[in-house]
């Protein structure tokens, strides 16, 4: 495989700056979101090798305002790429989680009324399966949110969904994964946007 996929975590929103979990909620990016979003183009340009052949977004605000304020044009709009679904925990911070279910995290505990490790790891294999084909032809990018992207990093490796927290991926940071001989390869992890704020 010659061409890679790129992963575009939306710039931040008033609710990544709180470390509340946001998952369906549509929330706008912050002003600073929106410089980073538009910085993340910048690194986009500077390492994709041209035109992609096809680029995806989750259809939360805040990824397609990233979208548009990177310069990138959207080919297909798709829940495929929303946010973990956190259930009851949308918009609740860890501490406060952590309250009443000791020891939480998103990767190791349950997630009442929401997606499991295993609901979110079948939705990345079944995204990395289908942009398989695009990439035959070229770059892919996909412009979504933090925890799926980490997901997304981990099973292309052949990881499990919950190895995502190994990974780190900020507020309009860029992923490049690609191979080398076959062999499933992360190429760029956390490639960071100079803000222009």
């Amino acid at each position: 495989m010659a061409h890679r996929l790129f992963l575009l975590r939306h710039g931040q929103t008033e609710w990544s700056v709180n470390g509340r979990h946001t998952g369906r909620t549509d929330i706008p990016l912050t002003t600073a979101g929106e410089g980073q979003a538009r910085a993340a183009g910048g690194t986009l340009r500077a390492v994709l090798g041209g035109n992609p052949a096809l680029v995806l977004s989750s259809p939360r605000t805040r990824a397609l305002r990233t979208a548009e304020l990177a310069g990138l044009r959207v080919d297909e709009i798709t829940e495929e790429l929303a946010e973990w679904d956190y259930g009851d925990y949308e918009g609740v911070t860890t501490p406060v989680i952590r309250e009443t279910a000791p020891g939480w995290t998103v990767w190791s505990h349950p997630v009442p009324g929401g997606e499991s490790a295993e609901d979110v790891n079948a939705r990345a294999d079944k995204l990395i399966d289908r942009v398989r084909e695009p990439l035959a032809k070229g770059d892919v990018i996909l412009v979504g949110h933090g925890h799926f992207s980490r997901v997304l990093v981990a099973r292309w490796v052949g990881l499990p969904s919950t190895a995502g927290v190994h990974f780190g991926l900020d507020p309009a940071g860029v992923a490049v994964l690609g191979d080398e001989r076959g062999e499933p390869q992360i190429e760029h992890l956390n490639l960071l946007p100079t803000t222009e704020d």
